[in-house]
């Protein structure tokens, strides 16, 4: 199974040439096709299927499709009834959270025995080693793995190492600057075992939402996204893993050959690896795990690059399989309207500029593009209001609102660019890291 997924990955470069000539053509067209007054029937048309199935997303009734944490009883009584759990953290100089992400993880309450922390310091240059020498000698439950710098494969090489080692029946995979509450395990868990997923991804609070306006954006982003998952959900779609925050059933995670170390975001990359064994993949609102948010627009547009590179890389990579019979037409819908709205949308609007400036004309795709930004804004909207634990998230007034919305923009630049490199350069897989500098919540 490992060597099938392995080989799945071959021919980016010529995939990604495809769609952005696809894209540009699309983009192009109208102006040269069609007539003044009928150059506008795609986009319109694209409109009203994108944007039906955006709102159909944002407004679909969840509180049928899942259960809520708070309603799961906790007994430690009778620690034979609960699943093994081993907590999994690849760090790479994280001394300004190191401590107190073990600290934390130390103070998880779960049944004794039961429980595992594992954290593997992949080549750090800082005090990281030393930090944790000292931790483990505080903290008996703290399993450390040391790998060299350039021992490759990036987070997910280093998530790989442990595997061997572990053998819980549940994996909870953090990042270092993950914070989150004592009982996380304890209404996580549960929830997992009696939805029967097969994985289940907590939504990302911000927890430095006040720290400037670029970080309070994207704490209204990361409700949108939640609220979009949880959509997508509960309309027959696809839901998809996030890295912080993700709790995976480890004998699924070696069925699908653990963490693809060729790729540069292995979360959305394992999220396509589960849905093509039909694995369930779950959604909770609370209790979240809280996370930092990039202070910079020079680290927003590099954290950017990499989630658009590995959200392009898991489509072409895995698009044989999502467009089969393997999944249901529901899901195949989604991914379908997922990826034209998430990434063909950015490229073909380019395209639209491009040629409107050349061949000074009026733009062809604006229809869709408002249609979409509209969506996006009640999904703040939604989001932001919606009952929330952990950071209290931003108020969605119509300030805050009009300020998300045109922060988007920014996809409608980081993917086109992201597109091109990835059509022209071959990939040299690197592991480039957000840096944290251990806000706290």
């Amino acid at each position: 199974m490992a060597a099938a997924f392995a080989r799945i990955g071959d021919n980016r470069q010529v995939k990604t040439a495809l769609f952005l000539i696809a894209c540009g053509w699309a983009g192009a067209a109208p102006h040269f096709l069609l007539t003044q007054a009928t150059k506008l029937v795609p986009a319109i048309a694209l409109a009203i299927l994108l944007g039906g199935y955006g709102l159909q997303k944002v407004l679909v009734d969840r509180r049928k499709t899942f259960l809520n944490t708070l309603e799961v009883p906790i007994d430690l009584a009778d620690a034979g009834d609960w699943p093994s759990v081993d907590v999994l953290v690849a760090a790479r100089d994280e001394e300004a959270v190191i401590t107190r992400l073990v600290e934390r993880l130390s103070a998880l309450r779960y049944p004794e025995g039961k429980l595992s922390i594992w954290i593997i310091d992949d080549g750090s240059q800082d005090r990281t080693p030393i930090l944790l020498k000292n931790l483990r000698e505080q903290f008996p439950i703290l399993h450390v793995i040391c790998r060299d710098k350039d021992a490759g494969g990036g987070k997910s090489g280093a998530l790989n190492a442990a595997l061997t080692s572990v053998n819980g029946d549940w994996l909870l995979i953090l990042d270092a600057d993950a914070q989150f509450q004592p009982e996380l395990l304890l209404r996580v868990v549960p929830y997992a075992e009696k939805a029967g997923w097969s994985a289940v991804q907590l939504r990302k609070a911000v927890v430095n939402a006040q720290q400037n306006l670029l970080t309070r954006v994207q704490a209204m982003e990361m409700a949108m996204d939640a609220l979009i998952q949880k959509g997508r959900l509960a309309g027959g779609g696809v839901a998809e893993l996030r890295g912080n925050g993700q709790l995976l059933q480890r004998e699924t995670l070696q069925r699908c050959g653990g963490f693809n170390e060729e790729t540069v975001t292995d979360d959305l990359d394992l999220s396509f690896r589960f849905l093509t064994l039909r694995a369930k993949i779950g959604i909770l609102w609370n209790p979240p795990i809280q996370e930092e948010a990039v202070e910079t627009f020079y680290a927003l547009w590099r954290q950017r690059q990499r989630w658009a590179e590995g959200g392009l890389q898991r489509f072409f990579d895995y698009w044989p399989v999502l467009t089969s019979k393997q999944l249901s037409i529901s899901q195949r819908f989604d991914l379908s309207c997922f990826f034209l709205l998430q990434y063909a949308l950015p490229v073909v609007s380019i395209s639209d500029l491009i040629t409107t400036i050349f061949v000074r004309t009026t733009p062809s795709y604006w229809p869709l593009s408002i249609v979409a930004f509209l969506v996006s804004g009640l999904a703040y909207w939604r989001g932001c209001r919606t009952k929330s634990e952990g950071p209290t998230l931003p108020a969605p007034t119509f300030g805050s609102l009009l300020i998300a919305i045109i922060y988007l923009v920014h996809w409608f630049v980081v993917i086109p660019w992201v597109t091109i490199k990835m059509a022209i350069f071959p990939k040299r897989l690197v592991w480039v890291k957000t840096t944290h500098a251990g806000r706290q919540s």
